[in-house]
């Protein structure tokens, strides 16, 4: 903010406010509407599924540590273990990073407390495997095939194990979903996985499933600030062709004027 020219602090500003104002627009009780993501929408119908066949669910949080993307998958955990315990299934949660169990373990605990399910939850699920890419994949795959899992989620960072663990999901017959804020990985889980949830639709999960009203007007909001912000950058490229960078509404664009 120190070296922001005012232009930059106005639009700053302007933005800001159209986010708080879908938000408060949203909490006032009027309903925003959000395109359906079918990947979203098939987490139910996929624990169902688990649930049908009796098999176990296995979500992995991929190769992340603690970080934002590894948060949000443990969201979506809670989402899955609260769908599972109404039916009294297991979820088991593989990790790389023995620092996320403590979080998982508890947002389980409170998922399956939710449904007076607590005697159907099991801390010994949420299982360590190893800090090594090839090493966890594998631990994974060996889980995959003695549990017969019936669905598998693979929500966070992936690398080149992704296609080791979706194709061993296809092999068990698990209906599985994948979502990755990777765009390197992606093209593995559209080959191997029944639903993929691609690119930034990663964070848009948990507005979708909760319909939290600040969630969602959130959201929405910043949909409105990118498509904003797009045809800012196209009109400053055309008005620096058309005038020349030295041209003081050029400079404001750029961000070097005074």
């Amino acid at each position: 903010m120190e070296f922001a020219n005012p232009f930059a602090l106005i639009i700053l500003t302007a933005l800001s406010a159209l986010v708080l104002a879908f938000i408060l627009t949203s909490t006032g009780g009027r309903e925003l509407f959000i395109r359906r993501v079918p990947g979203v929408d098939a987490i139910d119908e996929v624990v169902g599924r688990a649930v049908e066949l009796g098999r176990p669910i296995l979500f992995s949080v991929g190769l992340g540590g603690i970080d934002i993307t590894t948060l949000q998958a443990i969201t979506v955990i809670g989402h899955v273990a609260k769908i599972a315990a109404r039916f009294r299934n297991r979820v088991i949660v593989p990790v790389v990073d023995p620092m996320a169990i403590p979080v998982i373990e508890e947002v389980q605990r409170e998922s399956y407390a939710s449904e007076r399910a607590e005697e159907a939850f099991n801390p010994e699920d949420i299982r360590f495997l190893s800090g090594e890419q090839f090493a966890y994949a594998a631990g994974v795959v060996g889980i995959m095939h003695r549990e017969r899992v019936g669905a598998t989620f693979f929500f966070g960072n992936f690398a080149a194990e992704a296609l080791v663990m979706a194709e061993s999901g296809q092999q068990v017959g698990a209906v599985q979903i994948a979502s990755t804020p990777d765009s390197n990985q992606i093209p593995f889980f559209l080959a191997t996985c029944d639903y993929v949830i691609i690119g930034e639709e990663y964070y848009a999960v948990t507005a979708l499933m909760s319909r939290d009203p600040v969630l969602r007007g959130s959201l929405i909001g910043q949909d409105y600030v990118k498509v904003i912000l797009l045809l800012l950058i196209v009109l400053g490229f055309t008005l620096t062709t058309i005038m020349g960078p030295g041209h003081f509404l050029a400079k404001w664009f750029a961000g070097s004027g005074g």
